[in-house]
This record gives structure tokens, sequence and C-alpha cells, in this order.
């Protein structure tokens, strides 16, 4: 059956456009690839939308793919920021101001939806977080990096930036509480199952896209807040962004670690694979963004380097994806009358 995870193939090709289009570096080509990459996007959110539409569930008894009601949003919130980046003109605004909205009332239905199941539901073990646990609370912070753009683009931008703080910190606070039980179960109960240890670079998601969020909310202040409150946005932008940016990339090494220590042994191919490209790209726009803010050559070439790893991984795990397609492990064909009615397992194993 169809789920929710899919929605991940969509912001991972999107974080591309976006992460080419914020890079800052002028290189030959670079504006055109972004715009490519943000149409791929577009088109893939289109067909994945229809394949739910007609084939898709739940999985809302699956404590694992449930968690992965936090894609979709994110999903029309990442193809929104790439249309308003490389977009054309008024169309460009009005379309992401749309997926803004659209992604944001979703994010903060999933967000407070899925932790209640889970909260409501008995038989959680010990070792059960994973990185997973934070894909329903990070969509409010990719709501505050599109909404951040957004600013300049609404009539009286005050709101939307306060707004926009406020998703902040339901979105911060969260990923905290959460980050701080996959450590707990790290430690205490090792790895566990390697399908599972791509979801380990989800981290970066929360981390990198409250850098750059910080990043942008700042900019976006600039004429719509008073001073002290408008040059103090710009501080947090690197008092925060800076520390948290250095522990996403110790987070980054050791999850990059454990992934090689798993491979070697076997790290089966699923569509977890996509924790590999957009929590890494939101680490790059993080780079990038504190590279511009700060005019750190360091920080430029660092985002230039971790660019280079985004595409590196999105083009293998693409093209995984795609062979997967045609031999139909991972999209099967339609159901046949005879076997319209799958059972509950093939239901939450296929795709995972």
């Amino acid at each position: 059956m169809f789920g929710p995870n899919w929605f991940a193939s969509v912001m991972g090709t999107g974080i591309v456009a976006t992460a080419a289009a914020t890079l800052p570096v002028h290189l030959p080509g670079l504006h055109a690839f972004a715009t490519v990459m943000w149409l791929l996007a577009t088109l893939l959110l289109i067909t994945v939308i229809v394949a739910f539409a007609r084939r898709g569930t739940t999985h809302a008894t699956d404590p694992v793919l449930v968690q992965f009601w936090g894609a979709p949003p994110m999903a029309l919130m990442t193809v929104g920021a790439g249309t308003l980046l490389l977009g054309p003109g008024r169309f460009a605004v009005t379309a992401s101001f749309v997926l803004w909205t659209a992604g944001t009332v979703l994010g903060l239905i999933v967000a407070v939806a899925v932790p209640y199941r889970m909260m409501t539901r008995p038989g959680a073990t010990p070792d059960a977080a994973f990185g997973g646990w934070l894909m329903p609370v990070v969509p409010p912070m990719v709501s505050v990096a599109t909404g951040a753009l957004l600013v300049p683009h609404v009539p009286d931008g005050r709101d939307l930036l306060l707004t926009c703080y406020a998703l902040a910190g339901i979105s911060l606070i969260a990923s905290l509480v959460v980050i701080t039980q996959i450590w707990t179960r790290l430690v205490n109960h090792q790895v566990g199952a390697a399908r599972m240890v791509p979801t380990l670079w989800i981290v970066l998601g929360p981390l990198g896209q409250s850098v750059t969020a910080f990043h942008l909310l700042g900019r976006s202040a600039e004429g719509v807040l008073s001073d002290p409150y408008a040059s103090g946005a710009q501080m947090i932008a690197v008092l925060y962004g800076v520390p948290v940016l250095g522990f996403a990339l110790f987070w980054a090494a050791l999850a990059a670690t454990i992934t090689i220590r798993t491979a070697r042994s076997g790290l089966p191919f699923s569509l977890t694979w996509w924790s590999f490209t957009f929590p890494v790209g939101t680490v790059v726009t993080a780079t990038g963004g504190l590279a511009t803010r700060t005019g750190s050559p360091l920080l430029t070439a660092l985002a230039v380097a971790l660019f280079t790893v985004l595409l590196t991984a999105w083009t293998i795990v693409a093209a995984r994806t795609v062979r997967g397609v045609r031999q139909k492990t991972l999209w099967p064909a339609a159901p046949t009358t005879a076997s319209r009615a799958p059972t509950q397992s093939t239901a939450v194993t296929v795709g995972r």
C-alpha cells in the first residue's frame, strides 16, 4: 500500500533545489540546475498526491510509519519555498503562500495528532524512540523558514513574523525533547535494526532547519520590528546558529560512523534512505545562510562541501528508488480482484 513516507522523496528532491538556489557562491548553471530540481520536485509532488489519493493508507496502526505523516506538510512547503525562490513573478508568491498555508495547517494537525496517539496508546517500549519520532514535530519549523521568506510579500508582515517565531518554539522545544530520547535509547539499547539506521540522520532536520529559520527571520525582521527587537533577531541568527550548526556537524559525524559500520554488515534499501537527503539539505541551507550573513570563507567552503555530499546522496537514493519502482518492490502494481484485500502485515511493510 502507498504510505505517507513517499512524500519524503519530494522533500529530498525539493531541498536540493532550495540548497542550490541559496548556495553562497555563483557557479555557471547553478540557477538552471536549481530550477530543474524544483520542477522535478513539483512533478513528483503531484504524482505522489495522485497516487496517495488513489491507493494511499494512513498506517494509523503502525507505530513506525504513522510518524511519517510529518512528510506531506513538509513536502508541500519545500516545493513552496522553491517556488518562491525560483518561480515566475507574482504567481510564485501566490503559489508559495497557498502551499505554505496548506502545509502549516496540516503540519500543526500532525504535530498534535501523532504525539497524542503515541501518548494515549499503551505498548511503547523503552527503546522505541527513533529518528522518525521527529517527523511529526519538524513541520512547524519548516513553516518558519518558508513563512520568513513570505514576510516581505504580505501587506503587514508583523503578524506573520510573530507567528513564525511561535511556530519555531513549538518545533524547537519538542525536537529537543525527542532528540534527548533518541540519545538515551542509543546509549542504553544500541543502534537496533539496520533498516532504521538512516533515520538517525533525521536529527539533522530540526537542527539545520532551525538555523536556517532564524537566519531568515532575522533578515525579515528588518523594517518589520522596531529596535531593539530587529537588532536582536540579527544577533540570534548568529549566536544561536553557529553553536547549533556545531552540534549538527557533531551528530552528522556520529550518524555517518554508525551508518558506515552498519553498511559493512548490510544496509537494506528502503524509503528511509531519503533521510540521507532532506536533513543534510537543511544543514546546507543553514551553513549557506550563516556564510552569507558573516562573510566567512570557511563557512562558504563548508556549504559547498556539504552541498556536494547532498547531491551525491540524492543521486544514489533517487537511482535506488527508481530501480525499486521499476522492480515493483517499492511501488507495487495495483492489486488484482483476487488480491484486493491485503493483509495488515503487507500494508505495513511495503515501501518502508
